[in-house]
């Protein structure tokens, strides 16, 4: 199986797994929700790539980082569960399984499952984003919106979407239900990885909120800001955030 078809198949079945967990444990608490979905599907994709891709490493949210990385020309970063407090809310569906493989440098492969809505988005056939809207829409946490977000919103005149997880935020630019996502309250590799690479091959813009590249498989595997927007937005948004930077 091709990379691309295998981060989309490892991310559909992770998902599928995490229905069947949330069915299992309707009458648990949120919180038994939460540790057993990231284990569930955190085993299941390490098994998985194991398998079919034994000379490869791993960074998984949910596992142990690996040095070995850092001298590999070939990384699945993945997070078995991003959005872990709205998978646990039963009903919501603003959660997401992220498999991406980055390869001598760069993200050649991703996968962003959102399986309650019964959709994963794939590279390299992701389909462009429809016509935007007058108004810009600008997706934010619904919980925690950074202050830079909101300072977009202002110069840009638009709108805030309310959304939980950063794969659920970054698939609603590729979807056409927002147009802008920033991000600076501090992220990982996992958060963005897959979700990158699939806005990419959307045709969208990505990179740090000062322009800079968004690097992984690095030493610190915190990669804390970004910026996901539709190109015609792009210097617009750098204009707010890299003065705010």
């Amino acid at each position: 199986m091709a990379d691309h078809q295998l981060a989309a198949d490892l991310a559909t079945r992770a998902g599928e797994l995490l229905l069947a967990v949330r069915t299992e444990l309707e009458d648990a608490t949120a919180e038994e929700r939460k540790a057993a979905g990231d284990k569930r599907s955190h085993d299941f994709l390490m098994a998985e790539l194991a398998a079919t891709r034994p000379n490869d490493v791993v960074l998984s949210e949910e596992g142990v980082d690996n040095p070995e990385r850092l001298t590999a020309q070939r990384l699945w970063i993945v997070d078995p569960l991003d959005g872990t407090r709205e998978f646990s809310e039963l009903g919501r569906e603003d959660w997401a399984v992220h498999v991406a493989l980055w390869e001598a440098g760069e993200l050649v492969a991703g996968a962003v499952a959102l399986p309650a809505q019964g959709i994963t988005l794939s590279t390299p056939t992701v389909p462009k984003v429809p016509p935007a809207p007058s108004q810009p829409r600008i997706v934010v946490s619904r919980t925690r919106p950074p202050a830079v977000a909101l300072a977009v919103r202002d110069a840009l005149g638009g709108v805030l979407v309310e959304m939980g997880s950063a794969g659920a935020k970054v698939a609603s630019v590729v979807q056409g239900v927002s147009d802008v996502y920033v991000h600076a309250g501090g992220q990982y590799e996992w958060d963005s990885a897959a979700p990158v690479a699939v806005a990419r091959a959307a045709g969208l813009y990505t990179s740090r909120i000062d322009g800079s590249p968004l690097r992984y498989n690095q030493s610190d595997a915190k990669l804390p800001d970004l910026i996901v927007c539709r190109p015609e937005h792009a210097e617009a948004v750098l204009a707010v955030t890299a003065a705010t930077n």
